[in-house]
């Protein structure tokens, strides 16, 4: 039995808490193995109607990094593996991301790891009469967040506990610490030859596809894309890389 068969056979000890509904949660259960099985971890499914349809699978390795090789890699990978169970009935375009900085948190680790950074966080079931919280991240207590709220009203206690398995989304807040602590991450992760690793920029810092001269430079959430154009149904493994 190879090595990636056995990986995907064991149970994940830091399994995503928050996890995707619908036609995302489909695209996912296919995704997360193929992924698993090339080193990375599955962050988020996201399935949006940008550019007619547009497949978004967001992914990292364990250390949180993700290089426009990574996301090429993984997108070759993925292709075969959602023609063949072909989970979307219309045409869609598949992009590989990294999670940039004000990123999603779907895990334990990633609740504990940024801790002390600013967080918005938005429940599926209702804690002391709401859903929306925003505040100072502190870290886990089991499967519960403990979050110092920024909008308490008079006489309310600053901290509450939120149950992550409960959690629609939790999204770091982009801030100028945050930029700093990935910032100083990034370089503390760059090789000695000087290939930069990521740095996690937000969204909106680089366009959707690094063309190959441009791989070596620091960059991200780096996005690598194909582009399915055919009717349900049909074989899409003419799918095109946009930069070859």
């Amino acid at each position: 039995m190879s090595d990636a068969v056995q990986m995907q056979m064991q149970p994940d000890p830091d399994p995503r808490l928050i996890v995707e509904p619908g036609l995302s949660a489909r695209v996912a259960a296919l995704a997360e193995p193929v992924l698993a099985s090339l080193g990375y971890r599955l962050v988020r499914v996201r399935i949006s109607g940008s550019d007619g349809c547009t497949v978004q699978i967001m992914a990292e390795k364990p250390d949180g990094t993700m290089l426009v090789e990574d996301c090429e890699a993984a997108s070759r990978a993925l292709s075969p593996v959602l023609d063949e169970a072909d989970p979307v009935d219309r045409a869609y375009r598949l992009e590989l991301s990294s999670p940039g900085i004000d990123r999603p948190l779907v895990r334990r680790s990633d609740f504990d790891r940024y801790a002390g950074n600013v967080v918005k966080i938005e429940m599926t079931v209702a804690v002391d009469g709401r859903k929306r919280f925003r505040g100072m991240l502190l870290g886990t207590e089991g499967h519960v967040a403990r979050v110092r709220r920024d909008d308490v009203a008079p006489g309310e206690p600053d901290q509450i506990l939120l149950p992550i398995e409960d959690m629609a989304e939790a999204k770091l807040v982009l801030t100028d610490a945050l930029i700093a602590e990935a910032l100083k991450r990034g370089k503390q992760s760059e090789p000695a030859s000087g290939e930069a690793g990521n740095d996690n920029r937000p969204d909106d810092a680089q366009p959707d596809f690094q063309p190959r001269d441009a791989r070596r430079k620091p960059a991200g959430p780096f996005r690598h894309r194909n582009r399915f154009q055919r009717a349900p149904g049909e074989n899409r493994n003419r799918a095109q890389h946009e930069g070859d």
